[in-house]
């Protein structure tokens, strides 16, 4: 039986004392140290607060702010009857409770951009690798739609067709990523729109990529779709500087 899910790990562990004033912030960093040193699991029991306490020689109160920062980030949690426990962090947790374009100055919005725009960018090995006839053909559907000369329903085309894209890497945290990207790229695109010029890559040409292009072709072809985004960010970014 494994003793480390039901006890905790090293009631005499070897947290070195902190002979300074202690602030919380590094508490957490000792103990984010501590069940690295000790290949802590999602799942291992942690010392009690007074434990560590008494090992880093600070205030239980100064220990308690520090796990509830951690706690914060997702790092340990509580359960019924067993006390504190090493969680499986959410990676993109803290991130996604932050990304709102209306508490974010613009040139992190932009940079955020840019970084789906390298995404989108990196997707064609994978979508080569997982890539299906239904997936082929749901693309076709969403070209399909694009008859619309409507801004509104250029957004909407393009959140779809690329939503797809994410969804064919068969990768939860990018389509995840993607989801929480959404607000940010209506807002981008409502800035984008007086500058907007479609690339000379379209839908319907990448989804020819896709069935009998290369890995290499489709990159390609990407990067030009992609040439509009690039172009104003870069004329945002010069303009800003």
């Amino acid at each position: 039986m494994d003793n480390s899910k039901t006890n905790a790990r090293g009631l005499n562990f070897d947290l070195p004392k902190l002979t300074n004033i202690t602030m919380a912030d590094q508490v957490e960093l000792k103990l984010r140290e501590y069940f690295k040193k000790k290949a802590f699991k999602p799942g291992d029991l942690l010392p009690k607060e007074l434990e560590i306490a008494a090992s880093l020689g600070v205030s239980r109160n100064i220990v308690r702010e520090a796990l509830s920062r951690l706690k914060a980030l997702g790092l340990i949690e509580t359960k019924k009857k067993r006390g504190m426990v090493l969680a499986e962090p959410d990676i993109l947790g803290s991130f996604e409770k932050v990304l709102d374009p209306l508490i974010m100055g613009d040139s992190i919005l932009y940079d955020i951009f840019g970084l789906r725009l390298v995404l989108e960018m990196g997707l064609a090995d994978m979508l080569f690798m997982y890539k299906t006839e239904k997936d082929i053909d749901e693309l076709k559907r969403i070209v399909a739609k694009e008859k619309s000369t409507s801004e509104k329903f250029r957004i909407k085309t393009e959140i779809a067709f690329h939503g797809k894209l994410y969804a064919m890497t068969n990768n939860d945290t990018l389509k995840r990523f993607q989801n929480m990207l959404l607000p940010l790229f209506d807002y981008v695109v409502a800035f984008e729109a007086n500058h907007y010029k479609p690339g000379g890559v379209s839908h319907a040409d990448l989804v020819q990529l896709l069935i009998n292009g290369t890995v290499d072709d489709f990159r390609k072809g990407m990067r030009i779709h992609l040439e509009p985004h690039f172009a104003w960010l870069a004329h945002i970014k010069n303009n800003s500087l």
